[in-house]
């Protein structure tokens, strides 16, 4: 699966609550299983799910780990294109990634490019949930990006966007594809 295919198969979450929010995700497998991050979704039961192909659908969370910022939403929908899912084990700092996601909920599918900058980093959020073993990336990681899939250059999922360091200027963080594997 090459990266534009795949990028016509993202999706932006509203999250359905007060006030909305909203983040990204990608589908994980045909079943309609799309892995997002867990403070996009946290205290919502229900999401709506904007496909970038005009399809819309509403999404039950199923399951979130706080510890890691994953959360599953699942749309009742069958023959969904799944992701190709690759491996982190191996990133190379200077190796190409791409991410996309839906930045300040305003801009949908967007995908802009970098590096891997550094590997096994941990931040702290909220100033007490630490995450750790996140891979750091020059690719922009805006709000809305959050969920959305960090991408190899052949178009498979090596992470999923988390966070940015807001004392910086472009230094974004993606959980590992292989943590989220077994969360999945």
């Amino acid at each position: 699966i090459t990266t534009l295919e795949y990028a016509r198969d993202f999706f932006s979450l509203d999250v359905m609550q007060i006030p909305r929010g909203t983040g990204s995700g990608f589908v994980w497998d045909e079943r309609g299983r799309i892995v997002t991050n867990y403070h996009v979704v946290e205290g919502s039961k229900q999401v709506e799910v904007d496909f970038t192909s005009g399809f819309k659908a509403y999404g039950a969370v199923i399951g979130t780990d706080l510890d890691s910022d994953l959360a599953i939403v699942k749309v009742d929908a069958t023959g969904l294109p799944a992701a190709s899912i690759g491996k982190s084990d191996g990133l190379k700092i200077g190796q190409l990634v791409i991410a996309i996601g839906s930045p300040l909920g305003t801009y949908s599918f967007s995908v802009t490019s970098g590096i891997v900058s550094g590997t096994g980093r941990e931040i702290q959020v909220d100033g007490t949930t630490r995450i750790s073993n996140l891979i750091q990336t020059d690719a922009a990681i805006n709000p809305g990006n959050s969920g959305g899939p960090l991408v190899d250059a052949s178009g498979a999922v090596v992470g999923v966007n988390t966070a940015v360091a807001t004392d910086s200027n472009g230094i974004g963080f993606a959980i590992p594809i292989d943590i989220a594997r077994p969360i999945m």
